[in-house]
């Protein structure tokens, strides 16, 4: 991972430099609905669009939205890339051991499995999860089969066409999805997992993380935010 000093100074310098000028590229998946997805119109949208947006009006931030394939988000925000992780990322002691985080802006959101038949064995299934996902290392432990995929799309897919017998996500991704198609249901009790959802920075990025911690309060403390959860159904309320 580690290249020539000289690199490390480049990128410190570009990070100065995007807070002088009060710009912030805001990274995320655009692929996860609720939370973040592509709209008609081809631009981001959802419940981390419109929460994002509002954090950099109240730290009087200009910022700017990059997508990003899940795989890689992590190493592409270290790299420069993009100032912030803001896709519906639980916090876990794994990833703040490379990345800084800001406080939480939900409460963990419980995980569901969602199947094709609901007297499914889960212990000794095949489980489709979201390759570099909290629900993929729980399946990991659990005992079952696990199957990774590099899209949300694609786990519910394995389901679908028989490559795996259920997949694992956040009960905000799967209700809507068993809620709609009569064939696919819940199986089994809601998982918890994580320590919420909060916005990933990197570690040499203080100020910001203060700005946003800041901003995220700031919604906390007059209502909001719990607004935005009610309206886009992304987890519990604080």
């Amino acid at each position: 991972m580690k290249k020539v000093i000289l690199s490390t100074a480049v990128l410190a310098l570009s990070a100065s430099f995007a807070m002088a000028q009060d710009v912030v590229r805001m990274g995320t998946e655009g692929a996860y609905p609720p939370w973040n997805f592509i709209n008609d119109s081809g631009a981001v949208d959802g419940f981390e669009r419109e929460l994002g947006d509002e954090l950099c009006k109240r730290a009087e931030l200009t910022c700017e939205w990059v997508t990003n394939d899940w795989d890689s988000i992590i190493p592409n925000l270290t790299s420069g890339n993009y100032d912030t992780i803001i896709a519906g990322m639980s916090i876990t002691d794994e990833r703040d051991a490379v990345i800084d985080f800001t406080q939480a802006y939900t409460p963990p959101d419980p995980s569901l499995y969602v199947g094709m038949d609901d007297s499914i064995d889960l212990t000794g299934a095949v489980v489709a999860a979201q390759t570099g996902t909290i629900q993929a290392a729980h399946v990991a432990e659990s005992g079952a089969t696990l199957v990774e995929f590099a899209t949300p799309d694609e786990t519910v897919a394995a389901v679908r066409n028989g490559e795996a017998d259920a997949v694992l996500a956040d009960a905000s991704f799967l209700q809507p999805i068993a809620d709609a198609e009569a064939e696919m249901m819940i199986i089994g009790d809601p998982v918890p997992l994580g320590g919420g959802v909060g916005m990933g920075l990197r570690e040499s990025d203080g100020e910001l993380k203060a700005k946003f911690d800041a901003a995220i309060q700031s919604m906390k403390d007059d209502g909001t935010l719990n607004e935005l959860i009610a309206k886009w159904e992304v987890s519990s309320q604080w």
